[in-house]
């Protein structure tokens, strides 16, 4: 069945729905494992139809174990007259996620080793973490460690580490076929509206788009806590890894810089030419980068047991923007415009995807007449064929067997859609066969 293009069912201010999600979402403190992971999870639910995994502490997961569950209900430290300076209730990112339980008083030298500033960001918060490393402390400004000037201080940080299970979010839409796209985006951040949370609420809004459209692939998409998530989805879920034919990583997608594109690990997948097309006709300076095994969960899904042709979709890339990992990626750094835009891009890949063919002309001595089968004009006689009539043209004479809509759009710099249009046109007055191999 062919899908036709796809097209989003959302409101019409989507960029502005995307934002007030992340609004929504960015109180929670969520880390890898935890009840604010699972509170996420519990009003993504209200949006798509989620289904919720929980994963046993212990539980081996290739050189991996699924560790403790982390849970945090207060954490402070008091001055001497008992005023919180520092204040979890003001930030989440106040505490090193993952932090161990503890309630001390300490001198102010036992506690420096503890807390974490940014001096050439005086007013930020850095978020920092613990996870394998059983440990505690506090993230602050410098200015509010500056001003920290008393001997000894109350230190508080009410947490548990226990058994408990590791969750994750899984969205499965059944296509025409079996063969499945995978989208995963990391869900595993506090109050970090670039990283993580852009990448969330487009993924949902993905979902909740494709739940209403015919498609042909099958989508899965994933919600899950960063590395740990997806080496533990794979680790349990090798039966369904054969059936993945495209994935995409999405973070870091509400900013204003151009998109980039990481090649999956083969570096030549279906999914790097249709990313690199896509992004290829946008204006702006997009980049297309090599595979690299370092950034989010793609290099999980491309180490060479698995090598799935899994590439990352974001705007500017970790690391490479002073906002990253620190409390100024708030809701005023990302806007409901980039947002809009973000999720439009990935529509496009998933449209490119879902109707990139190959076909055989089953009429390929020659041109066959195709004024009398209603797809050519009925005089002639113009200095160059229109746009719909060049790629009626382009789609006959490419189609052998071997060659798929998005090389011949690539070639012939026609739009995909004209392409695809011209298949169609084509395919319904029996002049193409569809390539059941592809």
């Amino acid at each position: 069945m062919d899908t036709g293009k796809l097209e989003s069912p959302g409101p019409e201010n989507l960029g502005a729905e995307l934002h007030r999600l992340i609004a929504e979402l960015f109180p929670i403190c969520r880390s890898i494992t935890g009840d604010g992971f699972r509170e996420t999870l519990r009003r993504l639910g209200e949006l798509v139809p989620l289904k919720v995994h929980e994963v046993p502490t212990g539980t081996r997961v290739f050189d991996w174990v699924v560790p403790r569950e982390w849970n945090i209900r207060d954490a402070y430290v008091k001055d001497r007259t008992g005023r919180r300076v520092i204040d979890f209730g003001q930030s989440n990112l106040h505490v090193v996620n993952y932090s161990a339980p503890i309630r001390a008083t300490l001198t102010r030298a036992e506690l420096q080793e503890h807390l974490f500033t940014l001096p050439e960001h005086p007013e930020w918060i850095p978020y920092r973490t613990s996870y394998y490393n059983e440990s505690w402390g506090f993230c602050l400004t410098h200015n509010q460690l500056l001003q920290m000037k008393d001997e000894r201080y109350e230190v508080v940080i009410d947490s548990t580490l226990e058994d408990g299970h590791l969750t994750y979010g899984e969205v499965f839409l059944e296509g025409t076929s079996n063969e499945e796209v995978l989208i995963t985006c990391h869900a595993c951040h506090p109050s970090l509206c670039n990283d993580n949370l852009s990448g969330v609420a487009i993924a949902a809004y993905l979902a909740r788009a494709l739940r209403w459209t015919r498609h042909r692939f099958s989508y899965r998409i994933l919600f899950i806590p960063g590395t740990i998530g997806s080496i533990t989805w794979l680790a349990l879920n090798e039966d369904k890894v054969p059936r993945i034919r495209h994935g995409l990583v999405l973070a870091l997608l509400g900013d204003a810089g151009p998109f980039t594109y990481k090649r999956t690990r083969r570096g030549n997948a279906e999914i790097d030419r249709v990313a690199g097309y896509v992004l290829g006709g946008l204006p702006g300076e997009n980049r297309v980068r090599d595979f690299t095994p370092y950034g989010y969960d793609e290099r999980q899904f491309c180490s060479p047991g698995f090598n799935l042709p899994v590439g990352s979709l974001m705007r500017t890339p970790n690391g490479e923007y002073p906002e990253y990992h620190t409390s100024a990626d708030d809701l005023d750094f990302v806007k409901p415009g980039q947002l809009a835009k973000s999720y439009a891009v990935c529509m496009s890949i998933v449209d490119v995807l879902e109707n990139n063919r190959k076909y055989v002309n089953v009429n390929p001595k020659c041109e066959p007449q195709l004024g009398k089968r209603g797809l050519y004009r009925s005089s002639g006689g113009d200095a160059m064929p229109r746009e719909s009539e060049m790629a009626l043209l382009w789609v006959l004479n490419q189609s052998d067997g071997t060659t798929d809509l998005l090389d011949i759009a690539e070639r012939s710099r026609l739009p995909f859609d004209a392409v695809r249009l011209a298949a169609d046109a084509l395919r319904e007055s029996g002049l193409l066969e569809t390539c059941e191999k592809h």
